[in-house]
């Protein structure tokens, strides 16, 4: 229990810090385009230095994913990479492909093996092994199939090459492609953008028209999204992904801002603690799951694969089913620390005592707010509008030109 793994994601370092404020034991990201991200934010490879001098200060892990199909044309970049991630200290590299995996292995930097390469079984396990402390199993898998890998790992002493017992990873929250594993070719196909590139376009999330050529009768195929399932949601079972031996919990997100990713980490990270203190019950779920319903997701697949589970998987919708979304206020120009005060500089939407607002920043990651009381000039107001410049009391320390949202409750 005490080894349990949150690993979580960070698209800039906004997400970055806020994952680590929210309790983050690990995190993963990407540097250029040689990753599964591609299009997303991502770092830079200049960056490297700091983001991981920001995770050894906060005890945090850090793990560069490198998870792409990698082409001829792609391995001097590669091996650039690895050799400065290697300089900087980065704790893993998450790859599938046998070109990243080899030089990371010559050169000393540990793997873990990427989810695209779809790993079913101990036989797999086994192979892997040879190369990566740590193999995230391919998602359609069942617990009880999880299980039964976890439990053949310790019954046949398969190690990687640190002589540890090999680690399982199993996916936890976010989003699901609808390919085994992600490998789709969908994209690739319509839009010669590969997924397996980190290019996705994702075709998948979109309505279609099918057109009966005989008579010309259209019927939309949008009701339900039938490509695009939910988002995977294990708050109600992650007991039993514990008990099954995974020790390495994965939270989806590089594409989502802050406040997701502080939402979902700070969810999952008391969700453990409550299965480490024999505290995990039923009404503190519904709590969990209505924090995680209100940012991004596509509809929650309770269980997904791992349950068993094949009815309700489709998203319904093209965007988001989040219960509430942020509306930009402005930003902070100062913080008096002795008096715990913000100055918001209000560029666009009011706000009135009794809003939550949230912060986000670089350093500040996201930092809800209610707000207690506004003043300008010194004076009570009872909102602050575009224009002003006014103060709020904050109770943790936010930095100038942070970002600044009100929280609203959204209709679906």
């Amino acid at each position: 229990m005490e080894d349990l793994e949150l690993m979580c994601p960070a698209g800039d370092f906004k997400a970055l810090s806020a994952a680590i404020k929210a309790g983050a034991d690990s995190v993963y990201f990407g540097v250029g385009e040689l990753n599964m991200r591609a299009r997303a934010a991502n770092f830079g490879l200049e960056d490297l230095e700091e983001i991981v001098e920001k995770c050894e200060k906060n005890d945090v892990r850090s793990y560069l994913t490198l998870n792409t199909v990698m082409y001829d044309e792609d391995l001097e970049t590669m091996r650039k990479v690895c050799d400065r991630a290697k300089e900087a200290g980065l704790s893993a590299v998450i790859a599938s492909d046998l070109a990243v995996i080899r030089y990371c292995n010559e050169i000393g930097l540990e793997v873990h093996m990427s989810t695209q390469a779809n790993i079913s079984n101990i036989e797999a396990v086994k192979f892997y092994s040879e190369f990566a402390d740590t193999v995230v199993l391919a998602r359609e898998l069942s617990v009880d199939q999880i299980e039964e890998i976890c439990q053949k790992i310790e019954d046949q002493d398969i190690r990687g090459p640190s002589g540890e017992l090999v680690e399982v990873e199993v996916f936890a929250h976010g989003a699901l492609c609808v390919a085994v594993s992600g490998k789709c070719y969908m994209s690739l196909v319509q839009y010669n953008h590969s997924a397996n590139r980190g290019d996705c376009l994702q075709a998948c999330r979109r309505e279609y028209t099918v057109t009966d050529k005989q008579t010309g009768d259209e019927l939309t195929l949008g009701n339900n999204y039938i490509m695009s399932p939910k988002d995977l949601c294990t708050i109600g079972m992650l007991d039993r992904l514990v008990e099954a031996g995974a020790s390495v919990f994965k939270i989806e997100g590089r594409a989502r801002g802050p406040e997701y990713v502080y939402t979902v980490v700070e969810t999952y990270r008391k969700a453990l603690e409550a299965i480490r203190n024999d505290e995990y019950s039923e009404d503190r779920i519904e709590e969990w799951r209505e924090d995680l319903e209100s940012v991004f997701n596509r509809g929650l697949w309770e269980g997904g694969y791992y349950m068993g589970e094949k009815t309700e998987m489709w998203s319904g919708t093209y965007g988001t089913k989040a219960t509430t979304r942020k509306v930009q206020i402005g930003k902070v120009t100062h913080y008096f620390t002795d008096k715990q005060v913000a100055v918001i500089d209000v560029k666009a939407n009011s706000f009135e005592p009794g809003d939550e607002i949230l912060f986000t920043g670089n350093t500040t990651g996201a930092l809800y707010q209610k707000v207690e009381e506004i003043r300008k000039d010194d004076e009570k107001v009872e909102m602050a509008e575009k224009g002003d410049l006014v103060t709020v009391r904050v109770d943790e320390r936010v930095r100038e030109n942070d970002d600044v949202y009100v929280i609203e409750e959204r209709e679906n």
